[in-house]
């Protein structure tokens, strides 16, 4: 246990606790917003005076999650979501940190003007602490530096359509040039991972990818395995090649997990990621016209979900995230139920915890490995150095969580601005009893604590 002071704290939090050492019963202090010290219990008595917080008896706590693939969509489109909505319902989800994605905002963040518009629009209205990633398209080359000066925290790029025209995907000369400049920049490039020579019919995340109409099975086969494989072989080599640091973004096919061991070994410096919907749904249980379930990559199949487990928990895939992409329910496209033509987009962000922890501890998961794979790894991609963490130093972001608590997902309880989601009625096991950011409580007992939003912009 590390026993460190920094003046006299202002809270004490009391507890067991998922710090880098696991989880042990600990007194965490706090002072001005960071943690000043993780003491034994037994030295309660050497802070009289000072408030102190004790979990309740079915309770652990956790760092803060860190979600660092979230589409907020404002400015331009949100009426699809928006920073108010969306850091509400990461509170209330134990999320303290998000990362906004470039796209689908208009602008869509791709040169420094647009980064200071997303920062104004998000000014004042954020309940949980906001970074941005800035994009690589075809065109702006000329302002990824000052993209980088102005504080994105990397370049995210597709290699397939996106399914927004703003948002145009590389090539793979344009990839190999994105990757030079990214890694002479310090960067990171984050790479949505389709070969669209792979892809059957029009190819968007978001718009028409099959012509299987309500057929799910039609809609998989049109975003096969190998369109990930081929194009995760191309970041590699481009990897290999400059020395860039890549990330792949929503890895959904365990065929990638071979790839991405080899790249370790062979010292390249590529991450991925994974998310809740790859991990605890099933192809073979979305029922036709369903269109709640889409998204790009797709749900694959049960088999599938369990080797991207197994990657998981043997350190090959890295973290887990959300891939927050709402869009009115209009554009779901429910009356006809038409796989090809709806958008592709799970909103999850308020649900990331309780999904991974209701599938997760079946497979032998604790706190430990949700601060691990929700926490600290996505504090570490995205630069986040005081995030993350239960440890002296970093920003005290805390989260109540009941393990064995459990509740039934009623869409009209979340916080997103849109309520469809293909876990509706789904029985969940762990609960958000309160977070707190920076030593200040956000959200508790099903309120939200604080008088205004308390985030800041990273």
């Amino acid at each position: 246990m590390i026993t460190v002071v920094i003046g006299g704290p202002d809270l004490l939090v009391a507890g067991p606790a998922a710090t880098p050492d696991g989880l042990v019963p600990a007194l965490i202090a706090i002072t001005g917003g960071k943690v000043s010290g993780v003491h034994d219990l037994a030295e309660l008595t050497a802070f009289p005076g000072v408030p102190v917080h004790r979990l309740a008896g079915d309770e652990v706590l956790l760092p803060g999650l860190v979600d660092t693939h979230v589409h907020v969509n404002e400015p331009g489109r949100t009426h699809w979501e928006g920073f108010a909505t969306a850091t509400k319902a990461a509170a209330a989800g134990g999320v303290t940190t998000i990362v906004d994605m470039p796209l689908n905002s208009l602008p869509p963040t791709i040169d420094a003007a647009a980064l200071e518009l997303k920062r104004a629009a998000a000014d004042g209205q954020c309940w949980v602490d906001v970074a941005f990633w800035g994009g690589a398209v075809p065109d702006n080359e000329p302002d990824r530096a000052g993209l980088h000066g102005a504080g994105a925290r990397g370049f995210k790029c597709f290699l397939a359509d996106s399914g927004v025209p703003e948002f145009p995907p590389l090539d793979r000369a344009g990839l190999h040039r994105a990757a030079a400049q990214v890694a002479e920049l310090g960067s990171l490039l984050l790479v949505h991972a389709e070969d669209p020579a792979h892809l059957g019919g029009v190819c968007g995340p978001g718009g028409p990818c099959s012509q299987g109409n309500t057929d799910y099975a039609a809609f998989l086969r049109s975003r096969p395995p190998g369109a990930e494989t081929a194009a995760i072989e191309a970041v590699i080599e481009a990897a290999r090649r400059t020395g860039v640091r890549a990330h792949i973004l929503h890895t959904s096919s365990a065929e990638a997990i071979e790839l991405l061991a080899a790249a370790r070994a062979e010292g390249l410096a590529v991450t991925s990621e994974t998310c809740p919907h790859y991990l605890t749904l099933a192809a073979e249980e979305v029922p036709a016209g369903a269109t709640e379930f889409k998204c790009c990559p797709p749900i694959r199949e049960q088999a599938n979900s369990d080797r991207l487990w197994a990657g998981l928990q043997a350190g090959v895939i890295d973290c887990v995230v959300s891939d927050h992409s709402p869009c009115p329910p209009e554009l779901k496209l429910a009356d006809t139920g038409d796989f090809a033509k709806s958008w592709g987009g799970i909103a999850s962000l308020q649900l990331g915890l309780p999904v991974i922890w209701t599938y997760g501890r079946e497979r032998g998961c604790g706190p430990a490995d949700l601060a691990r794979w929700m926490a600290a790894r996505p504090a570490e991609l995205a630069g986040l150095a005081g995030k993350g963490r239960i440890a002296v130093g970093c920003d005290a972001d805390l989260v109540a969580f009941a393990p064995d608590a459990s509740f039934v997902v009623e869409p009209a309880k979340l916080e997103h601005r849109h309520k469809l989601t293909p876990y509706a009625g789904r029985s969940l096991t762990g609960v958000v009893r309160r977070t707190w950011l920076r030593g200040r409580e956000i959200f508790g007992s099903g309120r939200f604590a604080a008088a205004k939003p308390a985030g800041e912009l990273l």
